[in-house]
């Protein structure tokens, strides 16, 4: 069994966020998918610009909080006024579907914890 690593969760939960972005119909003009290089999403909607930060929170972290990120989020709402755009926070908790207390594996089963952007 292969357990993720914390690049493979970080891609899981960008595939997560950029598959609602997508739905919600906002034009993607970048995607970084480095670790801590922030954002991982610049897109445009309705002609306003928005900065995602994604990050994958494996339980018990709650994807919720932003305290553990918010020196990257400061940053991050900097650099967005300098180009007018918004930016939000999507916390992505990942659990082992079968039993929390074990990592999650790949080609198993996971659940879950995503409530969609928190403007920041």
């Amino acid at each position: 069994m292969h357990v993720l690593t914390e690049q493979e969760l970080h891609n899981l939960a960008m595939n997560i966020v950029g598959k609602q972005l997508e739905e919600e119909g906002f034009e993607f003009l970048a995607v970084n998918s480095e670790l801590r290089k922030n954002p991982q999403f610049v897109c445009t909607k309705d002609k306003k610009m928005r900065f995602v930060v994604v990050k994958a929170i494996e339980y018990p972290g709650d994807p919720k909080e932003m305290d553990l990120f918010m020196s990257d989020l400061t940053k991050m709402k900097d650099h967005a006024i300098k180009f007018e755009a918004t930016t939000f926070y999507a916390g992505v908790g990942l659990v082992n579907a079968a039993d929390h207390n074990l990592p999650v594996y790949l080609d198993e089963e996971y659940l879950v914890d995503y409530d969609g952007l928190i403007e920041i």
